[in-house]
C-alpha cells in the first residue's frame, strides 16, 4: 500500500451467523466495533441457522449487503458452504470460536465435542432457577400466601 491511508467508510455491514442464539457473536462483534467509534456498524443477526436453506437466505443478504461475516456454526457442511460463498463474494469471514477452541485443543489434547449452544445447557440447575423465578412471580405482592412455607426466603416490606 506504499504507506497510503485507506479512507474508512462511515458505516459497514456486520453479519453475525449462528446456529444458536447468536449472543456470543453479538458480544464479540460489538466489542470489536467499539474499537472503531468513527464507523457505524449495521448489524445483521442470523440466529438458529441450522439448515442449508436458512444459510442460503443469509448468503443472499451478505451478497446484497457485503461486509464482515462472523460466525459460530457447528455443522461442518454449513460452515464449509458459508466459507466457500464468502470467498466467492470476496467478503472477509471469521469463525469466532475456532481460534479459542484450537488453543484449548492444543493445551488439553483430544478432540472437542462440538455442541450447538453448549454454554446454555438446560440441566437440573437451570430448571431449578426457572422454578424459583416462577414461584417468586406467582407470590409477588402477597399473592398465593398459602404455600409460602415452601420458600427458602421470604422478604416482607413496602411494595414498589
Amino acid at each position: 500500500m506504499n504507506g497510503e491511508k485507506v479512507a474508512q467508510p462511515a458505516y459497514f455491514h456486520l453479519h453475525l451467523v449462528s446456529d444458536a442464539t447468536g449472543e456470543t457473536l453479538i458480544n464479540v462483534g460489538r466489542a470489536a466495533c467499539a474499537q472503531y467509534s468513527n464507523v457505524v456498524p449495521i448489524e445483521h443477526v442470523y440466529p438458529l441457522v441450522r439448515s442449508m436453506k436458512q444459510l442460503e437466505r443469509v448468503l443472499a443478504e451478505v451478497e446484497t449487503n457485503p461486509g464482515i461475516v462472523l460466525y459460530t456454526l457447528v455443522d461442518a457442511e454449513i460452515r464449509t458452504r458459508l466459507k466457500t460463498r464468502c470467498k466467492e463474494l470476496g467478503v472477509p469471514f471469521l469463525s469466532v470460536l475456532a481460534p479459542v477452541v484450537q488453543l484449548f485443543q492444543a493445551y488439553l489434547g483430544g478432540e472437542p465435542q462440538p455442541r450447538v449452544g453448549g454454554q446454555h445447557a438446560l440441566d437440573a440447575t437451570y430448571f431449578k432457577r426457572i422454578d424459583a423465578l416462577n414461584f417468586t412471580v406467582m407470590h409477588d405482592d402477597g399473592h398465593m400466601t398459602e404455600d409460602l412455607e415452601d420458600a427458602d426466603v421470604v422478604l416482607v416490606g413496602i411494595s414498589r
